[in-house]
């Protein structure tokens, strides 16, 4: 009788409770991993922008430029023409203002469109995302504080040309509503990124819209001066809605949601109503762009 032989049992201790676990194989959560992305890529554009300087130097120089040459060619317009005893460089540093973050956020589509000719934002698609929407974001965040610092310098070279100061309460205000357009036009800028075939057609466009756009809000004179169809098209231009809150802020030391910032040709619009304006706007070209965008970054 033959005797067959099992093999021994072994066993395995457990690990212990304090064992070290790789980072790499640590659970994260969601939230954390989308903050990491977007910190990432924003730390990238702020690289680029070190890089390149002058891209932040021409964009602060050119709207003080604008400020210098156009309130010293009305500086002797009447105290009180453009409304409320203001002068003429107080009534146009808020158009200044909401110009300079209106064109940094036109523009934001532009170094997405050439990360996308020069096969980088291929890259950034492999890559283990958790959300693409990271992108976007990251994009959003630059272009707002690229703006704050020109926001910054030219509220306060207006303040020494005797514009004055809004107040704390104005100053946010100003903020609340310059973020409202910044994302409202980033979004836009964007989805036309994706959009174009090129950098050259985007440019085209940029310099198609960016002067009529101006030139037909509230930003170097006020509705009445306007003909009755002018009135109508600056009174329904996004960039009326957020000039003429900032501009309220800056001439009047207090002021109410429920002030009245401007009487257009259709009626009166508060300064609730101008926010209101500005986030229903975003959401109506998130809509519109949201097929683009998911195409885009798919």
């Amino acid at each position: 009788m033959t005797q067959t032989s099992l093999p021994p049992i072994t066993t395995q201790a457990a690990p212990p409770e304090n064992q070290f676990v790789p980072e790499s194989q640590a659970p994260h959560s969601w939230s954390a991993d989308f903050l990491q992305e977007v910190t990432a890529l924003t730390k990238r554009l702020f690289i680029q922008l070190r890089r390149r300087p002058t891209t932040l130097i021409a964009g602060v120089l050119q709207p003080l430029m604008w400020l210098l040459l156009f309130g010293a060619l009305f500086s002797g317009l009447p105290k009180g023409l453009v409304g409320d005893d203001q002068t003429y460089v107080q009534f146009l540093a808020a158009g200044i203002v909401v110009f300079t973050a209106f064109s940094s956020a036109l523009n934001s589509g532009l170094p997405m469109l050439f990360d996308r000719e020069f096969g980088f934002l291929n890259r950034i698609l492999v890559a283990p995302l958790v959300s693409r929407f990271s992108i976007i974001v990251a994009s959003a965040i630059f272009i707002m504080a690229l703006s704050m610092v020109q926001t910054a310098a030219i509220v306060s070279v207006s303040g020494f040309m005797g514009a004055g100061l809004p107040s704390l309460s104005g100053l946010l205000v100003m903020s609340l509503i310059l973020m409202l357009l910044i994302v409202d036009f980033t979004m836009l800028s964007l989805g036309l990124a994706f959009a174009m075939p090129g950098h050259q057609e985007m440019l085209a466009f940029i310099f198609l819209v960016n002067l009529p756009l101006m030139f037909s809000s509230t930003a170097l004179a006020p509705l009445a001066f306007m003909p009755t169809w002018l009135q109508w098209i600056a009174s329904l231009n996004p960039l009326s809605w957020a000039i003429e809150p900032i501009r309220y802020v800056y001439s009047h030391a207090t002021w109410a949601w429920h002030s009245v910032i401007f009487t257009a040709p259709w009626g009166d619009m508060t300064m609730l109503e101008a926010a209101i304006a500005l986030g229903a706007f975003g959401v109506l070209v998130g809509f519109f762009i949201r097929g683009t965008l998911r195409r885009g970054i798919a």
